[in-house]
């Protein structure tokens, strides 16, 4: 995890508001028709419906939340699914702390 990864993912409000939702996928999404909430993660397009942007605005905001480590993307069929890596965060903590 690299720091400036990890700064420009936190520096953005959209981002956060994404990481707090992810947190507890069942309470702020409806459920899908393919993956699991939790063990999958959240489609792409309800994270982009529910913050009201577009799927390419979404995608970049994705985007900067892999590289910094603390999202972890996976494909089921054309779509894209997003989960919280709490060991990530975890660390990503710890380090800012340390700071």
């Amino acid at each position: 995890m690299y720091p400036a990864n990890l700064f420009r993912a936190l520096a953005n409000e959209r981002r956060l508001q994404i990481l707090d939702w992810l947190k507890d996928p069942r309470a702020h999404f409806p459920p899908q028709a393919d993956g699991d909430l939790v063990e999958d993660g959240v489609c792409g397009v309800f994270i982009a419906d529910k913050l009201g942007i577009s799927q390419p605005t979404l995608s970049e905001h994705m985007r900067v939340l892999v590289q910094s480590g603390l999202v972890v993307p996976k494909r089921i069929r054309q779509w894209t699914f997003y989960r919280r890596d709490e060991d990530q965060i975890r660390a990503a903590r710890a380090m800012v702390e340390t700071l």
